[in-house]
């Protein structure tokens, strides 16, 4: 008999670990707002989460765990990144956007830099392989042949449950986001949270505390 468990328990733990305040999650919103190349992003995070779910449910977790400089400098990486995207949205706040997520020269993000900025957010950051690889490719391994692969597809579906909807309900907000002020207001609490991380990120690393 088909045993759908190990897909629930996988689904739940996945919604557990990706919904969470965090950089990605604060990109996919803001592109929403914006209505800029919101199924292109949540698409590469979605399919970046996916690449990962399955390198830790294939046994990667495992090896990483025992390279912890790598952890160490991703997250030295990541803590630079960090803080160069926080000061970008301070900037963002000092120029306040337009509905449209223009500025005051009519700039728009293009797609090429909201898929790399999308994909910086993702692997640069360590708590995304403490959450993906190895996390649920601990507990994945507890699983064997078809129960590990559910378990896999259950966390995997999460991911899509958590990113469009994020995406493309925020989206559903643009009309109510016509004040620069707004934008003004968005931009600074996503710059204290990317410099919060960034921050947390470079103690983890001095520290070695993954």
């Amino acid at each position: 008999t088909l045993n759908l468990m190990p897909m629930i328990e996988g689904l739940a733990l996945g919604s557990a670990l990706i919904i969470a305040i965090g950089a990605q999650n604060a990109f996919v919103l803001r592109q929403g707002l914006a209505g800029q190349h919101v199924f292109v992003v949540a698409t590469v995070c979605f399919l970046s989460d996916v690449l990962l779910i399955g390198l830790g449910a294939g046994g990667v977790g495992t090896l990483i765990r025992t390279q912890p400089d790598i952890l160490q400098g991703v997250a030295w990486l990541g803590t630079a990144f960090l803080f160069v995207f926080a000061l970008r949205s301070f900037y963002r706040a000092y120029r306040p956007q337009t509905l449209a997520g223009t500025d005051v020269h009519g700039a728009q993000t293009s797609m090429g830099a909201a898929i790399g900025t999308a994909l910086l957010l993702t692997f640069l950051n360590p708590h995304v392989y403490l959450d993906t690889v190895l996390v649920l490719g601990g507990i994945a391994s507890r699983f064997d042949g078809w129960d590990r692969a559910f378990f896999a597809g259950g966390a995997m579906l999460a991911s899509a449950l958590w990113f469009y909807p994020l995406g493309f309900g925020a989206k559903k907000l643009r009309k109510y986001m016509n004040r620069p002020m707004t934008w003004r207001v968005i931009d600074s609490v996503i710059g204290a949270l990317m410099l919060i991380l960034s921050v947390s990120l470079a103690v983890a690393a001095w520290r070695g505390d993954f």
